[in-house]
């Protein structure tokens, strides 16, 4: 019978590690998703401030939230900013 609890107690431990070791992973995946989407959402800060009126940082925001910052504007990558760029003539 003391075989048994001793068995039963090693499970327990073991099923409280690997939900820890979950849920640290889980929140290290959330913080590294929020880090690309602020990412995201400043790269589009610094696109309006260098191009002006020429881009749409308002549209490009909300493209970051959309996608999740899967798809992150690099200012002087012309066909990741296209979508956001205007024509004033």
């Amino acid at each position: 019978m003391h075989s048994q609890a001793l068995f039963s107690s090693k499970m327990i431990k073991l099923f409280f590690v690997l939900a820890t070791v979950l849920l640290l992973a889980g929140s290290q995946h959330e913080a590294e998703a929020s880090d690309v989407l602020a990412v995201c959402v400043r790269n589009c800060a610094q696109c309006k401030k260098m191009y002006g009126e020429y881009f749409e940082g308002k549209l490009c925001a909300e493209a970051c939230l959309k996608f999740k910052g899967e798809l992150v504007p690099e200012c002087t990558d012309m066909a990741s900013i296209a979508p956001f760029l205007n024509n004033l003539v």
